[in-house]
């Protein structure tokens, strides 16, 4: 996860969102995102602060490629744009922060940095917020973000 609990929680929000919006249209599909946000919150039960498994890549770019999958197949591509706001803003602060600091290079061979630290959330962190601060906010926005999904498909 990076932080204790942010791709598990943040993943269960938006396959049971994306899976609302969808219940209509794609049963199925919808069935599937139930599944995976009730194995998130299973992971996060058993897994809660402190962490003694580590997700990993290996887990959040499958809960990702499930995403797009489910996404791509159901034709709700601005659904899952907007669910997915807190990971696309994750992988932007990378892109921005490798990009600013190859811009700002000087002859050192360094640069200058955007944020403390990539992704973002770690920025939180080193800027005072606890790990439970920065997860309970990304878990708040990203509820508002499929709030914003449902009502406005």
């Amino acid at each position: 996860d990076g932080v204790d609990g942010l791709a598990a929680g943040t993943g269960a929000i938006a396959f049971f969102g994306l899976g609302a919006i969808i219940s209509f249209d794609s049963p199925d599909l919808a069935l599937f995102c139930a599944c995976l946000s009730g194995s998130c919150l299973g992971f996060l039960v058993h897994n809660r602060n402190p962490a003694a498994v580590f997700m990993g890549d290996t887990g959040s770019l499958a809960l990702g490629g499930a995403l797009a999958a489910v996404g791509l197949s159901s034709g709700n591509l601005w659904a899952l744009f907007i669910v997915s706001g807190v990971f696309f803003v994750e992988s932007l602060s990378v892109i921005a922060q490798v990009g600013y600091y190859k811009a700002t290079k000087g002859a050192d061979g360094k640069g200058k940095r955007l944020f403390k630290m990539a992704p973002i959330h770690h920025h939180f962190e080193l800027s005072g917020w606890s790990e439970t601060q920065v997860v309970g906010i990304f878990y708040i926005i990203n509820l508002i973000l499929v709030a914003i999904a449902y009502f406005t498909r």
